[in-house]
């Protein structure tokens, strides 16, 4: 494995740890991380509802990215209390593209040993067109 994915991973099992929060609300069900361009880690974990509300652990690892003045992701990694390795769902992607027009090239682990980019993942990006 990557040894920089496998900082990447163990960082974000530390915060795969599911609580319930209320009666309609849980979070740490998955868990992310994140290194730079610069080489920093950030940390994410998403928050669920039973109506749809909450956000992925990608959007919370990226959030404390841009509030430390970083954009271009160089790695990323999502994992489950289950044990297993996500990538980031339609939407993350295409935050992830968004925020940086670099992080096409972000590298995402997809398992243990298997890793692809964010332009690989989202071949058709969205685009505005007026």
């Amino acid at each position: 494995m990557d040894k920089e994915f496998k900082i990447l991973l163990d960082e974000a099992k530390k915060y795969a740890k599911k609580r319930i929060l209320s009666d309609y609300t849980y979070c740490g069900h998955v868990s992310c991380a994140l290194m730079t361009e610069k080489g920093n880690i950030y940390t994410g974990i998403n928050i669920n509802s039973k109506c749809a509300l909450g956000n992925c652990a990608e959007q919370a690892a990226i959030l404390e990215m841009l509030k430390n003045g970083e954009s271009e992701i160089k790695k990323i990694v999502s994992y489950s209390v289950k044990g297993y390795i996500y990538s980031p769902c339609g939407k993350c992607r295409e935050l992830i593209r968004m925020i940086n027009s670099n992080n096409l090239k972000t590298k995402v682990m997809v398992d243990e040993n298997r890793y692809c980019t964010i332009n690989e993942l989202l071949p058709e990006a969205f685009e505005r067109k007026e």
